[in-house]
Parts: C-alpha cells; sequence; structure tokens
C-alpha cells in the first residue's frame, strides 16, 4: 500500500525547519488554494471584493497530496469543490484544505484525453 506526498516538500515560507512530508490517509485530499480567494474583477471588468458573498459558488484549488483510495485525483490536478464544505488546516505557516474525494465536484488536469480536460 503506497501513499502519495507531495511532489514538493510542504514547507513554510518563513521558517528555518525542515520540509514536512505529509501522507494523507483514506479517501483524502490534500489541497491548496490559489491567492485569488481575496479581490477578483468580473467580465465587465468591475472589482470584487473579498467580503462579497457569492451565493454557492464553487472554488478551483491545486491537489498537493492524496490518500492511497483516491482513485479520479492525482498530485498537481486542480479539482472544483464547494468552499463552505471544507476543513482548513496550517501546516509550517502554509495553509491547506483538506477534502474527501466525494466532496470534489470536478477534475481539471492534462492528462485525460480530449475533452475539455474536466473529469465530471
Amino acid at each position: 500500500m503506497a501513499t502519495t506526498t507531495p511532489e514538493a516538500p510542504v514547507t513554510g515560507a518563513d521558517s528555518g525547519d525542515a520540509p514536512l512530508a505529509i501522507n494523507v490517509l483514506a479517501d483524502r485530499v490534500l489541497v491548496q488554494v490559489g491567492q485569488a480567494d481575496g479581490e477578483r474583477r468580473s467580465r465587465a471588468g468591475i472589482l470584487i471584493p473579498a467580503t462579497a458573498q457569492v451565493s454557492r459558488r464553487l472554488a478551483w484549488a491545486r491537489a498537493v497530496a492524496v490518500g492511497p483510495h483516491v482513485r479520479s485525483v492525482k498530485v498537481g490536478d486542480n479539482v472544483l469543490f464547494n468552499p463552505e464544505d471544507r476543513f482548513e488546516v496550517e501546516v509550517q505557516g502554509e495553509e491547506y484544505v483538506i477534502l474527501r474525494e466525494r466532496d470534489v465536484h470536478a477534475v481539471a488536469a492534462t492528462r485525460f484525453d480530449g475533452g475539455t480536460g474536466l473529469y465530471l
């Protein structure tokens, strides 16, 4: 039984500690949400502040580790999930989110043949 560790060791931004390898258990996926969670712009160029509530908006994140029982997600994939159903964790000063595989709505990766690149 093999577990998947992050493609790059998880380290703190300002810590002098050695890199920390993470093994995720069971059907869990460890993701890192991009910095785009703050302010964003609409298609028309209107600035939308981070405090604005968008009803039921799903978010994208990059998978940095997956458990041994995860079948659809690989390290490095972008996953679509509901931000309200997440568990946040801080590892050496970096913010991560732990999801169950069943909470992932879509996977975007270059390894899929043809189509849109989304595995729904």
